[in-house]
C-alpha cells in the first residue's frame, strides 16, 4: 500500500512494481521459498505498513545452501581468476542497470533518504569493479634458499559467509566479489531489518554464476546466523555488526571448528579538536563525520565531539545550528537529508540515550521536537541531537548509541584529549583537527584507533584499509586489496632440486 504523501504518490507505480515481486531465496541457483513455508513481514519504517513478505529461512536452507556452495566450490576455483573477475564485473553491469529499483527497495526497506541508497548503489558498483581488478594481484611469493626452491601460491579457503547489518545492506552484498574473485563459493545473510535489495541481488545474479556459487538466505531471528556460522563445511565468516553479535559469532565459530573469522564491530569514535582549527571548518566535520544522513546508524560514526576549551564554545554554537538545519523528511523525497531509524526499537533506543544523558548532567543543545518537523506521528525519526557537557565515564561518553545523538565533551590539553579519546571499549574511527602537522600525527599514533582521518572525517577511499581496534574489530581490513586476500589461504610449495 502507498502513503498518499508527497513522492510516494507521485511514485506509486513505480514502488508498487518493485514491492510486487515474488521475494525468494537464492539457493543452489534456484529462486526458493524457505523448506518450512514460512515469512515474515518487512515494515517500511516511515509509515509502518506491510510493504513485503519474504522467505523466513531455517536451518534447512542454511544446509541445502552451504551444501550447494561445497558442491560448486571446487569447480569454481579451477575457473581462471581472470574469468571469475569477468562475471563479478558483469555482476556489477547489471546492479548499475537496476540501480534506482535496488536505491528504490532499500530506501523503502530502511528508511534511508534515496540519496543516500544511490549512493550505496554507486560505491558497490565501485567496489565491485575493484575487486576484480585484483584479480591478478593474489600473488604468491618465492623464497631464497640454500638448494631447494621455495614459493608459495593463494588458494581459496572453499565457503564462505558473509553476515552484515541494515545500514548498507546492498553496499555489503556487493563486497560478496572479494570471496567470489578469490575463488571461494559464497552463502550471504542479509539483515531480516533490511533484506529487499540483497534478495533482489540474488535474484540478479542468478543466471551469472554457476548454481551454488552464490547463495542468499535470510530469516527472521538468530537461527539462520547460527546455523551458518557453526557449519562444520564454513570455513570463513566475514561479519559486519555490533559487538555482541560479532563476540557471540567468535564463540559459536569456535565451538564448532576451526575457522576464520573477520570482525567489523561498532565504535564509539572520538572527533578531537584542538583550539587553532578552524571553528566553521570543523562544526562542519562534526556533523559529516556523525552520519545524520543515515540517522547516524553508523559504526563509523565520530559520535563523541572532544573540544579543547578554548575552542568549545565556538564549535558547539556552530554545530548545534548546523545540526538544527538537517531536513527530516520521507526518506523518498530528493531534498531529505536525515530519514528514519531502521525500525521501533532502534528509535526507542536512541531516545533512552537521550533521557539517560539528561538524567546523568548533558545539556541537549540541539535537537528540536519532531512536531517541528510536521512528520508522520508514526514514523520511526529521532531528531539529529547535541549533548554537551558528556564526561568521559558517563554512559553517553562510554556506549554506542548507533543513532543521530553526538556526546561533546571538553578537554584541556594534548594528554587528557588523547586519554579520553582511548577511554572507551572501542576503537574503530578517530579524527584529529589541527593546524599543528606535528601534533596531528604525534595524536595519532597514540589514538587506539583502525582508522583515522587528520582534518577530515567520514570519507572512505578506494582501496585504502577500513577497519578497527580493540572492541571494534578483528582479522583484517576491508575495502581492499587485503580483504579479498584474506579470502584466500597460502600455500607453501618446496621443490627439491636434483642437480
Amino acid at each position: 500500500m502507498v502513503s498518499d504523501l508527497g513522492r510516494r504518490a507521485e511514485r506509486a507505480t513505480e514502488i508498487d512494481a518493485v514491492l510486487s515481486r515474488d521475494f525468494r531465496l537464492l539457493v543452489n541457483g534456484e529462486l526458493v521459498p524457505a523448506a518450512g513455508g514460512g515469512t515474515f513481514a518487512v515494515v517500511d519504517p516511515f509509515t509502518q505498513a506491510t510493504i513485503a513478505t519474504v522467505p523466513d529461512a531455517g536451518v534447512d536452507d542454511v544446509d541445502a545452501a552451504v551444501a550447494a556452495a561445497d558442491a560448486s566450490r571446487r569447480e569454481w576455483r579451477a575457473v581462471p581468476a581472470l574469468e571469475r573477475a569477468r562475471l563479478v564485473l558483469e555482476l556489477a553491469e547489471v546492479v548499475e542497470a537496476h540501480g534506482e529499483e535496488l536505491a528504490l527497495l532499500e530506501t523503502l526497506d530502511v528508511g534511508s533518504p534515496i540519496s543516500n541508497s544511490r549512493n550505496d548503489v554507486r560505491i558497490a558498483v565501485a567496489q565491485m569493479r575493484m575487486y576484480a581488478g585484483f584479480a591478478l594481484e593474489m600473488k604468491g611469493q618465492t623464497i631464497p634458499g640454500a638448494g631447494p626452491l621455495h614459493l608459495t601460491v593463494r588458494e581459496p579457503v572453499g565457503v564462505v559467509a558473509k553476515i552484515f547489518p541494515f545500514n548498507h545492506p546492498l553496499m555489503f552484498a556487493c563486497r560478496v566479489a572479494a570471496p567470489l574473485v578469490a575463488g571461494n563459493a559464497c552463502v550471504i545473510k542479509p539483515p531480516e531489518a533490511g533484506p529487499l535489495s540483497s534478495l533482489r541481488l540474488g535474484e540478479l545474479a542468478r543466471d551469472i554464476f554457476p548454481p551454488g556459487v552464490l547463495n542468499v538466505v535470510v530469516g527472521d531471528g538468530p537461527t539462520v546466523p547460527d546455523r551458518l556460522v557453526r557449519h562444520p563445511t564454513v570455513r570463513r565468516i566475514g561479519f559486519i555488526g555490533s559487538e555482541p553479535t560479532g563476540r557471540a559469532i567468535q564463540r559459536a565459530a569456535a565451538e564448532s571448528g576451526v575457522k576464520h573469522v573477520t570482525l567489523e564491530l561498532g565504535g564509539k569514535n572520538a572527533m578531537v579538536v584542538f583550539d587553532d582549527a578552524d571553528p566553521d571548518e570543523a562544526a562542519a566535520g562534526a556533523v559529516a563525520g556523525m552520519n545524520f544522513t543515515w540517522a547516524g546508524q553508523s559504526c563509523g560514526s565520530t559520535s563523541r565531539l572532544l573540544l579543547q576549551s578554548r575552542i568549545h564554545n565556538a564549535v558547539v554554537e556552530r554545530v548545534a545550528a548546523l545540526v538544527d538545519g538537517i531536513r527530516l523528511g520521507d526518506p523518498l523525497e530528493e531534498d531529505t537529508e536525515q530519514g528514519t531509524m531502521v525500525h521501533r526499537a532502534a528509535q526507542r533506543k536512541a531516545l533512552d540515550y537521550v533521557r539517560i544523558a539528561t538524567e546523568e548532567g548533558g545539556t541537549v543543545v540541539a535537537g528540536r521536537n519532531r512536531a517541528d518537523h510536521d512528520l508522520p506521528a508514526a514514523a520511526t525519526f529521532v531528531s539529529p541531537t547535541v549533548i554537551t557537557g558528556v564526561t568521559p565515564e558517563s554512559r553517553l561518553g562510554q556506549e554506542e548509541v548507533f543513532g543521530p545523538v553526538l556526546a561533546v565533551t571538553p578537554f584541556t590539553d594534548e594528554t587528557e584529549a588523547v586519554r579520553i579519546a582511548n577511554g572507551v571499549a572501542y576503537g574503530l574511527t578517530a579524527s584529529v583537527w589541527t593546524r599543528d602537522l606535528d601534533r596531528a600525527f604525534r595524536v595519532v599514533e597514540q589514538l587506539e584507533a583502525g582508522h583515522t582521518w587528520i582534518n577530515g572525517s567520514a570519507l572512505h577511499f578506494p582501496n585504502v584499509p577500513y577497519g578497527g581496534a580493540k572492541a571494534s574489530g578483528v582479522g583484517g581490513k576491508e575495502e581492499c586489496l587485503e580483504e579479498l586476500l584474506s579470502y584466500t589461504e597460502e600455500k607453501v610449495i618446496n621443490v627439491m632440486v636434483r642437480r
